[in-house]
């Protein structure tokens, strides 16, 4: 007798992010100008903002879901100048304080990578044992610190390590190299890497608490991060979804990592997906932390426009597949679309591929799909260093191919692009800006009515690894339950 399949649902989902203007500096152009030109260092303190204007930020306010992405629109720009209110925790996650990320990068510290000031660690001590995430077993792991006499022998030693600096330029600690020649294991690739496992378990430990799921009953994670964990022998071989869930309590889980540049979120959520529809698994976390060598990156325009670097936040996701509750949005296995081989890298038949396709094959037309979530770049990152509005584009070109198949008029293309898309709200942090960023509205508008179908589109630049000059592309759909 054939087996029967479990629908599988969107359960759960949690963001976070760590407002990290100290760090800006190792993202990767800062770093870059800063060998350069050291004098860089003071450009980029002086358009650093405090941690009250990244918690205000509208566009991270709608990424934690306290406020819609449709709202971005009628409030009055620069979103930037908008100060003073906000919260650390919304429905949807929280913005951690650079002080309090410095802690939780040392409790995440499984080699003793990181050494933290000894007055500095005392002094985020009560912050971190205040954290509902924060249990006895993370505060002993932060340990006492170690003296400043001890920090300069570090720093002079024969292996390079890396100053940890606060937004004020203040030295609080450092990050170890793990190895003397293998540059994979170099303390500022390490820093990237660690930063990405501390994000991820930190938006998976809200996500376990909660949706009040018991650690015990994940089976499996998929990390579809962009970092390249290894060592010389095998760059980025993996595997941080093990060390996400060991952290995270999962002590029946296993796991892996999926990569896919912007795509690997949706890559993997297919995968998560198909192995809870198959019963392999009743439950499947898809985790994503951040890419702190995007930190700054675009920081060159912001500084030329003498506004704040508005890439000085880390952001991470997790997300929760499970069986069927008769509640959660369904995750439509049969829509899912792919850029093929044989597609070709134009900008219309990626969209063809991952728009029309799947909606054709599914009956549906352009105007059943409730919101698109594609590319949610915030324009206010983007636009000021050259590279336009990338959410307005993509949706234009869906009203396009809308038009197209004569489904609407040309006259009604930007009426079509103000209902079935949004403005961009997400930081630029590689795999998490595509699709995702919307998850938790998606959800929260599925369960409720307000929504019926969304359509998640990511795209990613095979190119970037010099071995292939294609593009990727991947969609998949959402649908209210019932």
């Amino acid at each position: 007798m054939q087996q029967m399949t479990a629908q599988p649902v969107i359960r759960g989902v949690r963001f976070f992010l760590a407002h990290t203007p100290g760090l800006v500096r190792y993202g990767s152009k800062p770093s870059r100008d800063i060998d350069r030109e050291p004098a860089v260092v003071d450009t980029l303190q002086a358009h650093l903002r405090g941690y009250a204007d990244a918690v205000a930020y509208p566009p991270n306010q709608a990424f934690l879901g306290a406020i819609h992405p449709d709202t971005l629109g009628s409030l009055p720009t620069p979103w930037f100048r908008h100060t003073g209110c906000g919260e650390r925790w919304a429905p949807h996650g929280e913005i951690m304080s650079e002080e309090e990320f410095y802690g939780w990068l040392k409790i995440a510290d499984a080699f003793n990578l990181v050494s933290l000031e000894a007055g500095f660690a005392a002094s985020i001590r009560p912050a971190l044992a205040a954290h509902p995430l924060c249990t006895p077993a993370d505060l002993e792991q932060l340990g006492t610190g170690v003296s400043q006499a001890e920090l300069d022998a570090r720093l002079a030693g024969d292996v390079p390590d890396l100053p940890i600096f606060l937004r004020d330029g203040s030295r609080i600690g450092c990050f170890h190299a793990a190895h003397e020649v293998d540059a994979t294991l170099a303390a500022d690739v390490l820093l990237e890497n660690l930063a990405c496992k501390t994000t991820a378990v930190l938006a998976m430990r809200t996500l376990l608490a909660q949706e009040h799921i018991d650690p015990l009953a994940i089976p499996y994670v998929l990390n579809s991060g962009e970092e390249a964990v290894g060592d010389r022998y095998q760059r980025g071989g993996g595997n941080l979804a093990k060390a996400v869930a060991e952290m995270s309590g999962c002590q029946a889980a296993t796991g892996v990592d999926i990569k896919g540049f912007c795509c690997g979120p949706l890559h993997a959520l297919a995968v998560a997906g198909g192995l809870v529809s198959a019963r392999v698994f009743p439950h499947v976390v898809v985790v994503g932390g951040c890419a702190l060598s995007k930190l700054g990156m675009k920081y060159r325009g912001h500084v030329q426009h003498d506004q704040p670097i508005l890439e000085d936040v880390l952001a991470a996701v997790a997300i929760l597949v499970s069986g069927d509750d008769g509640a959660s949005p369904r995750l439509r296995l049969d829509s899912l679309g792919r850029h093929t081989v044989a597609a070709g890298p134009s900008q219309k038949a990626i969209f063809q591929q991952l728009v029309s396709e799947p909606l054709q094959r599914l009956g549906l037309g352009f105007g059943d799909i409730d919101k698109y979530a594609t590319e949610l770049h915030n324009p206010e990152v983007t636009e000021p260093a050259g590279s336009g509005n990338v959410p307005l584009l993509n949706y234009r070109v869906i009203a396009g191919l809308a038009a197209m198949r004569k489904e609407i008029t040309p006259a009604q293309v930007p009426d079509f692009v103000a209902a079935h898309g949004m403005p961009g709200f997400s930081p630029t942090q590689g795999h998490i800006a595509s699709a995702v960023p919307f998850l938790g509205h998606a959800v929260d508008g599925l369960r409720c009515g307000d929504l019926q179908r969304v359509l998640l589109l990511a795209k990613g630049s095979l190119f970037l690894g010099r071995m292939t000059q294609m593009a990727d592309g991947v969609s998949l759909l959402l649908e209210r339950n019932g």
